[in-house]
């Protein structure tokens, strides 16, 4: 199984930026995708998780402003970023897990610049 992201990069504050990971290979279809984002110097958080059917949770910093969707591909995920601020830079790393195992893609870079 592979989860691959993109749609990192520099943007300016106020700006946005949406994030697409998809996954690949053998996977159950009844699970959970996810964004999580790591800042230097600080740990992992989750930022927002998706089940299968639809249901959302984010994390209280970015309630209002990111959306996570699930595409026309069971196993793609969005995250629509708007008024990003300069506290949302971090890495960002997509989730995949099912009730047997997590898999995790390759991080993408978001930096937003005062």
């Amino acid at each position: 199984v592979q989860l691959q992201a993109s749609g990192g990069g520099l943007v300016q504050a106020g700006g946005s930026l949406r994030l697409s990971c998809a996954a690949s290979g053998s996977l159950i279809s009844v699970n959970t995708m996810a964004w999580h984002r790591q800042a230097p110097g600080k740990e992992r958080e989750l930022v927002a998780s998706i089940t299968t059917g639809g249901i959302a949770s984010y994390a209280d910093s970015v309630k209002g402003r990111f959306t996570i969707s699930r595409g026309g591909a069971v196993n793609t995920v969005y995250l629509q970023m708007n008024s990003l601020t300069p506290g949302d830079t971090a890495i960002y790393y997509c989730e995949l897990t099912t009730v047997a195992q997590a898999y995790w893609g390759q991080g993408t870079q978001v930096t937003v610049s005062s």
